[in-house]
């Protein structure tokens, strides 16, 4: 089975879990932007992974044309992003916003948290922050739910949660290939 793991990264966070998958399986590794539906022709198995960015899979509509204009046999997707794993309901609901309803029984998805890193981000990305942030900070605080007042202090700042043990459920996915 040749695989191939592909992938765009903003902020470094996406790059790290790539290498770790790499350090753990056999495969071929290709930055996204050097990536066409040929190249992924070249493999069984392509594994798409971007970060969250406002709400949806970054790029993954161009990833899936890809796939679709190949002939490789397996698409898998990975996703990094600032919310904790232990958030399932608004990770579900983040998938179920990316992936319609046959890819989401078709098509093994995975979320790997990792963090903010605004010294990484570019100015429009931290102006969209920014502006979030000074929008829930006029909220009044009567009218915040719990999801509200975690999500305003999770882009306060910059923070690294992401940990080599979510990309695990990854890795042994693809070795039970």
């Amino acid at each position: 089975m040749k695989i191939l793991v592909t992938y765009i990264s903003k902020t470094g966070f996406t790059k790290e879990y790539t290498d770790v998958i790499a350090q753990n399986i056999v495969c071929d590794v290709i930055e996204f932007k050097h990536m066409s539906s040929t190249k992924m022709s070249e493999y069984d198995v392509v594994v798409f992974g971007s970060r969250a960015h406002a709400g949806m899979v970054d790029s993954l509509k161009k990833a899936r044309t890809m796939f679709a204009e190949s002939t490789a046999k397996k698409l898998v997707v990975f996703c990094t992003g600032a919310a904790p794993c232990e958030a399932e309901d608004i990770i579900n609901e983040f998938w179920t916003n990316n992936l319609s309803a046959e890819e989401l029984e078709q098509v093994p998805h995975f979320y790997m948290q990792s963090g903010l890193r605004y010294e990484s981000m570019n100015f429009a990305d931290k102006t969209m922050m920014k502006i979030a942030a000074f929008m829930m900070s006029r909220q009044k605080e009567s009218e915040k739910n719990d999801v509200d007042k975690g999500f305003e202090q999770a882009i306060s700042h910059s923070y690294d949660i992401s940990d080599e043990k979510y990309a695990l459920p990854l890795i042994e996915y693809l070795k039970s290939m």
